[in-house]
């Protein structure tokens, strides 16, 4: 049966008159293609995000989410094809020139990452002091702003260990926006949370990007996660996009493989 949505192309990339460069694409991708230790895991990727709105990348395991997550900051370079990052190619760049696209790039981990021996606001402060800060009333005053924003007054001095799973993604989540980057990138912020937690985790990722228009990439295997944050989903198969639209036009599309994936149905036979 043939998809609703055709063809496998962003929508971003089909408009004749956009192009990667185009001033309204916060992160463009053409043609990207990685190996890595002599497995193809990216055939081609081509997707823009819009900014101020927020991509899902959805798929299944392995088919290269992270790897185009990593692609996307420069933590490894692909064999072929073009990544751009607020107008700028990330291409070839030196470590020190990576470090100002990575300025405008926050970073929410899968486990949070945060530092053990520090409390929650000394992790939250982190990038600040990192990057050269050292007014403490500034520090402090970006520290309860984000303490507001992620719902979490009061917790200043808790160290990780006494946090919960939610919890710690919202200190990360802090961290990661301090510093007010463009655009943030999240590596499935859901994972291993229930329900109620992970509801709360997507009402804050779109808070997040209507308080300050921030740009957003998704990856997760949440479907639920997916529709309630995205305004676009991909979804990669095989290192390829192999769908590109909005949440309502997936849900409708009649393709078996995307319904396969969005109902969780196994090809193979019993």
């Amino acid at each position: 049966m043939a998809m609703t949505v055709a063809p496998p192309i962003p929508v971003a990339v089909k408009d004749e008159g956009k192009t990667a460069r185009d001033p309204a694409a916060m992160i463009a991708v053409r043609g990207v293609k990685k190996r890595i230790g002599g497995q193809e895991i990216l055939r081609g990727i081509d997707m823009s995000v819009t900014t101020g709105e927020t991509l899902v990348i959805i798929g299944r395991s392995g088919a290269g989410k992270s790897v185009l997550l990593k692609n996307l900051i420069g933590l490894i370079q692909p064999e072929e094809g073009e990544i751009w990052i607020d107008g700028q190619s990330i291409i070839g760049l030196s470590e020190r020139q990576l470090a100002s696209i990575r300025r405008k790039v926050g970073i929410l981990f899968q486990g949070s990452a945060l530092f053990d021996s520090m409390s929650v606001e000394e992790n939250i402060a982190f990038p600040l002091r990192e990057a050269g800060e050292r007014d403490a009333s500034v520090i402090e005053q970006k520290i309860a702003e984000m303490l507001e924003v992620i719902e979490l007054e009061g917790q200043q001095k808790k160290m990780p260990v006494n946090l919960s799973g939610g919890m710690k993604k919202r200190v990360g989540l802090a961290r990661a926006i301090i510093n007010r980057p463009s655009c943030i990138l999240y590596d499935e912020p859901t994972a291993g949370l229930d329900p109620v937690v992970s509801d709360s985790i997507n009402r804050l990722i779109r808070r997040l990007q209507k308080r300050y228009r921030v740009t957003s990439v998704v990856v997760t295997h949440d479907m639920r996660s997916a529709f309630h944050v995205g305004d676009h989903i991909a979804y990669l198969h095989e290192g390829r996009i192999y769908f590109f639209g909005t949440p309502a036009e997936i849900q409708a599309s009649t393709d078996p493989l995307i319904q396969d994936f969005l109902i969780g149905r196994a090809t193979i036979a019993d």
